[in-house]
């Protein structure tokens, strides 16, 4: 009888995160933020029907990354979770932190029980009726729920992303500003040179505050491009620093910042000579009539400014 090969516990439960870490790097990243109406979650994903965003109560949602046919499995079981305790109770009583709790079960008890730990990392958010009463939890491979605060960033590059989003998150972001910052984050990736990306390569949804019931919302693709070239400015107008610099500006042109133009002498007129002529009589000889001092023929006065 041959004896079975034996491993550590600590050793096995290495060799299981590990693995399941792996699996997860290798998703793409999805970003979940709080806005000023609400949650706000994106990630890159251009199939239309896979999704990686999903609805599952009123106020509730879900996102994930890792293997699709394993995380779909955790949203069916938290719909028909959240669907029969509305059901047997009130629909008050479906909250993001007993759907938290219930996803943390089965994930510590495939992790332990199971050869193979699921390879996935998932986000329940409950959006509330004010900003402090929202609700995001990040649940792990291994069971592991933390209750984040403003945003969440998980799999691909969550680190790097994360560090570019934390530059840029305040509470009172709109929910263009929020969109924007997490398309940026999705596509800065490994902190090489950044990727513009497209709205038709985003999966984008939002848990709107003011919506009176389902708070859930997907945006479509044409939405989406909307809120994303709000803050780009016109394509004809030049950027602020291409002003001239301050010694090529024009002599009596307004200069920027000062509201009033350059102060030009004036000049001579034409038909006045520079240097009175040496043969002219002197204004008090008797022989020479003074001019009439009023109106000339063509109705100005002599001096006055034309």
């Amino acid at each position: 009888m041959n004896m079975p090969f034996y491993v550590s516990p600590e050793q096995l439960m290495k060799d299981r995160a590990d693995f399941a870490r792996k699996g997860i790097a290798r998703g793409r990243s999805v970003i979940v933020l709080a806005y000023e109406g609400g949650i706000a979650f994106a990630t890159e994903n251009p199939s239309r029907a896979l999704h990686k965003i999903s609805e599952i109560y009123d106020r509730i949602a879900f996102a994930a990354v890792g293997k699709y046919n394993e995380f779909e499995n955790l949203r069916v079981a938290g719909v028909r979770y959240a669907d029969m305790r509305g059901y047997s109770y009130d629909r008050s009583d479906v909250t993001a932190r007993g759907l938290a709790n219930a996803y943390a079960q089965t994930l510590g008890t495939v992790f332990i029980t199971e050869s193979k730990p699921l390879e996935v990392e998932i986000v329940v958010a409950e959006v509330g009726a004010q900003a402090a009463d929202d609700q995001i939890y990040r649940l792990t491979y291994d069971g592991t729920v933390a209750d984040e605060h403003g945003f969440v960033v998980m799999g691909g590059q969550a680190e790097q992303l994360g560090r570019r989003v934390k530059e840029g998150w305040r509470a009172d972001l709109s929910l263009g500003e929020a969109l924007r910052l997490a398309v940026a984050a999705l596509g800065s990736g490994d902190g090489s040179t950044p990727r513009t990306i497209e709205a038709a390569q985003l999966e984008v949804a939002v848990l709107e505050r003011d919506r009176p019931r389902r708070a859930f919302r997907r945006l479509n693709r044409q939405v989406l491009a909307d809120l994303l070239a709000e803050g780009a400015p016109p394509s004809g107008e030049p950027p602020a620093d291409d002003l001239p610099p301050a010694g090529d500006v024009a002599v009596g042109a307004a200069t920027p910042g000062l509201g009033t133009p350059d102060t030009v002498p004036p000049e001579t007129p034409a038909d006045q000579p520079a240097d009175e002529p040496a043969d002219q009589p002197a204004e008090d000889s008797p022989t020479q009539e003074k001019p009439d001092e009023g109106p000339d023929a063509s109705g100005t006065t002599p001096g006055a400014d034309r």
